[in-house]
């Protein structure tokens, strides 16, 4: 049950969690990541992709695993999804 409360947080505010897990569990980032500078473009950018990558390194057993692709795959389209829902409701209160 925990698992999916803090799913359903990551998908409603995935910067607070990406912040939140960096903080409270360094080892998953670090993990996942050579350098702090691609989690830092990562929490400015694409902050689910960021979480997803982590996520599948750790547990999906590597980033290039099917399940791995899939989710990452999942998670761009969900960041840029909601990249493209902001724009398109700016064009709507300008027309």
């Amino acid at each position: 049950m925990p698992c999916c409360v803090v799913f359903l947080l990551a998908l409603l505010f995935p910067r607070v969690i990406l912040i939140t897990t960096w903080i409270l569990s360094p080892a998953f980032i670090d993990n996942a990541y050579s350098t702090w500078v691609l989690p830092v473009l990562g929490l400015i950018f694409l902050p689910m992709t960021t979480l997803a990558y982590a996520w599948a390194t750790t547990f999906e057993g590597g980033a290039t695993s099917t399940g791995g692709v899939i989710i990452i795959a999942l998670a761009v389209l969900y960041d840029l999804g909601a990249a493209g829902g902001g724009s398109r409701k700016k064009q709507a209160a300008n027309a």
